[in-house]
């Protein structure tokens, strides 16, 4: 009973501060890899006459780091990281909000499928934010590549994308970020809930877990979220930077991928995904939790 009172007792500003910090923390601990992720998922097909740019995840690293340096891997991060407080804010207050909904009754511990539609409802709030700053960083990540540097900025990119298309532009496969985020961020909420309970000591609070076990439960969540998140990640992908025109919609997409590249095509950047998945999702529920744990001792009245 104490901890489901306690978490209600948690207000929207110290969610938002602290979803905050933990997207901030996610996304220095694992935005190389994304850019690696969608770089690896959008290159051209090989075909009898030439190889493929990169051979795997490592060749990625190795060549985008000898061309464009450090920062390369950096490429496209001013739209997450302008997004990510409120994305992270939403996502976790979007959780609280579906456990208060569901839990009707405080004394009694919430249910595991209570946890997961609640998980659930999370993607739902997220994808306003995510979808447009998802589709400007992956235009903003393969430009490169292509060696046309249509977008100065993922400011630039957001006009120019509205200014061509209107808002649908901007907004370009948010049915496919819907059908990635709802499933596999219900299973992100439920994995870490249900693996702090079991890392929690007998006769021990939840709220006093370890900060390995709290990196330990925040790391495996991100590992089970982008197992389910990534064949639509990369038809999302494959969606968001193709030239308008080229795709009718989003089976359009799976069925071309299936034909031209076969059913492992959905799983592209497997290796870049679950290397990133740990640390990063492991620091992100770090520094929500640690975030937490300071604003309740900064304004326990909030």
């Amino acid at each position: 009973m104490g901890e489901a009172a306690g978490e209600r007792r948690i207000s929207p500003v110290k969610n938002f501060v602290a979803g905050g910090v933990g997207g901030a923390c996610l996304l220095l601990a694992g935005h190389p890899l994304d850019t690696i992720k969608v770089r690896l998922q959008t290159q051209p097909r090989a075909s009898c006459s030439q190889y493929v740019m990169y051979t795997g995840t490592y060749d990625c690293f190795r060549k985008t780091v000898s061309r464009e340096g450090v920062l390369g891997l950096y490429k496209g991060m001013g739209a997450p990281l302008a997004g990510v407080a409120p994305m992270m804010a939403i996502s976790f207050f979007g959780f609280g909000l579906g456990k208060q909904l569901l839990q009707s009754d405080p004394s009694v511990p919430i249910t595991y499928t209570q946890t997961y539609l609640a998980g659930m409802l999370a993607g739902v709030f997220t994808t306003v934010i995510v979808a447009p700053g998802e589709r400007i960083k992956c235009l903003l990540q393969v430009q490169t590549i292509s060696g046309q540097m249509k977008y100065a900025g993922p400011l630039d990119c957001a006009v120019k994308l509205y200014k061509e298309k209107g808002i649908r532009s901007v907004y370009k496969g948010t049915v496919l970020t819907l059908i990635r985020d709802v499933p596999s961020t219900g299973l992100y909420f439920l994995t870490y809930e249900y693996l702090k309970n079991v890392l929690t000591p007998e006769h021990e609070s939840v709220d006093q877990l370890s900060m390995p076990r709290i990196l330990l439960a925040g790391g495996t969540a991100g590992i089970v979220n982008w197992a389910v998140a990534l064949p639509p990640d990369v038809l999302k992908s494959n969606f968001q930077t193709a030239a308008d025109g080229r795709y009718r919609g989003l089976v359009d997409v799976f069925r071309s991928l299936l034909r031209e590249e076969g059913a492992t095509a959905l799983y592209k950047g497997l290796s870049a995904v679950m290397l990133r998945a740990f640390p990063a999702n492991a620091a992100c529920f770090l520094g929500f939790e640690v975030a937490l744990k300071c604003l309740n001792w900064l304004a326990p009245n909030w």
